[in-house]
């Protein structure tokens, strides 16, 4: 699904909700979600999951066309995992 498809199935769920409004809510969540995780912090969705993000260390990587080493600094990534329930959904339980 892509955002102008949850947008769509919103709208046709909340009739009595504007276009602008529901696109409002939905840049408002994703973000608090973004801004949460920039901070360092997690997110945590009953039912679905939380997110929270993991830090990956400095390595060396190796470029695929040429075959020579480079330095991949450390960063932080976004992770996702899933709930209880979601696990059960997607499982068939």
């Amino acid at each position: 699904m892509i955002r102008s498809e949850l947008l769509l199935a919103l709208a046709k769920d909340n009739p009595d909700l504007r276009a602008e409004e529901i696109e409002q809510v939905v840049d408002i969540f994703f973000e608090e979600i973004s801004q949460r995780l920039t901070e360092g912090g997690r997110v945590e969705l009953r039912g679905f999951g939380a997110f929270s993000t993991r830090e990956r260390e400095a390595r060396q990587g190796r470029n695929p066309r040429t075959g020579t080493t480079v330095d991949v600094p450390a960063k932080r990534v976004p992770y996702f995992k899933p709930g209880k329930e979601m696990r059960e959904r997607l499982n068939g339980g």
